[in-house]
């Protein structure tokens, strides 16, 4: 007959064997437990593997309880006197920092780094509001444009790392709008989506999307990595092949009809289906970039007007940046409505865009351009309802990709 205790022992072995592979962050679950449940040598072996790991003092501190956290020191730093007197200073400024920002008051720590040389790099303060204070504080903090996006903290994490270990939508979209790189590695070779899907459960992600509900803030979190890698790799890819094509003169009539070309197509989207065309636009950020004139002029026939001051390098550039938007605009509209794209495909080149002037031209022509309009706005319904279903059932078997991945 087995022992009571076998049981126990034998998740205790189980979990003894995880740690000895499992990443450090990973193990500050297993030490509560084993702390809870008087688990002592797994306990210890947990303290001893997390006080040799590259996770930073904070980091522990925040996650662990005091006593714990306690004897985590007296490992990493078994001559506490000697560490007091090399950084006491040093120490007591991220302090007053950290604590400012645990209150929420932003200006508090902006008279902190008036007073002294010390900066919010050296407080790794873009590391801890993003893993603890709300999404709110680190946008002030993002506001001072003092501290470096990218920075890596003693562990190899940038700010957007811990905000994707915490999932939160708002300061992962925060910190990428201010320019962090969803390319950056940790030590040991792991990205911001990495991490995030890695922390990702069936729960987090639900495929089927209940009418009414609103999906998890973990799915939104990749789901935002994914599209803002996605555009990053694209204008990596657009920037080669313009340095490529540099030596040669710029094409000035093909580069501005593709870029009508495009504004017609954003624009007809928007008639159509504006919510979505809004967030497509926003992921793209298409909505940051200057239109040009074409039809998505505000009343679909007046010109832009001329700025005098702009220079053709100013142009160019200007105009690029929106070609660039546009184009991830059309891209993300053909992956997500593919058969909605399919009809406005169709349409534009089968037809005139002044099917949008709805009053122009006689009686009889704009009978006749109404109709087909309304024969149009009826196909893209019927698509978009296609689109509609196909997501649901791609959502559905995505899930089980996501639990794979984890």
């Amino acid at each position: 007959m087995r022992s009571p205790n076998y049981g126990v022992l034998m998740s205790q072995r189980r979990l003894s064997d995880f740690v000895n592979i499992a990443l450090a962050e990973d193990i500050l679950p297993i030490i509560l437990v084993a702390s809870t449940c008087d688990l002592t040598d797994l306990l210890n072996q947990c303290i001893q593997r997390v006080a040799t790991s590259n996770l930073d003092d904070c980091y522990l501190e925040k996650g662990l309880p005091d006593d714990i956290y306690a004897k985590v020191k007296e490992v990493r730093w078994p001559d506490e006197s000697l560490n007091n007197i090399l950084v006491p200073e040093h120490d007591k400024r991220v302090r007053n920092i950290h604590k400012a920002l645990d209150s929420d008051d932003v200006d508090l720590v902006g008279m902190l780094l008036k007073e002294s040389p010390f900066t919010l790099d050296d407080a790794f303060a873009l590391h801890y509001a993003a893993a603890y204070c709300e999404p709110k504080v680190l946008a002030e903090l993002l506001k001072l444009d003092s501290a470096n996006v990218n920075l890596k903290n003693c562990s190899g994490y940038t700010p957007l790392h811990m905000a994707c270990m915490r999932r939160e939508p708002d300061i992962i979209v925060s910190l990428i709008e201010k320019g962090a790189s969803v390319l950056e590695m940790t030590l040991d070779g792991r990205d911001a989506l990495t991490i995030c899907k890695r922390l990702t459960r069936e729960k987090d992600c639900n495929g089927k999307l209940e009418k009414g509900k609103e999906r998890s803030k973990a799915y939104l979190c990749i789901d935002i990595l994914q599209q803002e890698i996605k555009r990053r790799l694209f204008i990596l890819e657009y920037q080669i092949s313009a340095e490529e094509s540099s030596a040669t003169p710029l094409l000035v009539d093909n580069f501005h009809m593709r870029l009508i070309n495009l504004e017609n197509r954003v624009a007809f989207a928007r008639i159509f289906f504006p919510s979505e065309a809004k967030l497509v636009m926003r992921i793209a950020q298409a909505d940051s970039t200057e239109e040009f004139a074409g039809l998505t002029s505000a009343s679909f026939s007046k010109l832009k007007e001329v700025d005098l001051n702009e220079t053709p390098t100013m142009q160019n550039k200007r105009l690029r940046e929106r070609l660039v938007a546009l184009t991830k605009t059309v891209e993300l509209g053909r992956r997500y409505f593919p058969h909605c794209s399919e009809v406005l495909d169709k349409f534009l080149n089968e037809e005139s865009t002044d099917l949008v002037f709805l009053e122009s031209g006689t009686q009889e022509d704009q009978q006749v351009k109404r109709m087909r309009f309304s024969e149009l706005r009826e196909d893209v319904r019927k698509a978009f309802t296609k689109d509609k279903a196909a997501s649901a059932e791609l959502y559905s078997s995505t899930s089980s990709v996501f639990i794979t991945e984890v």
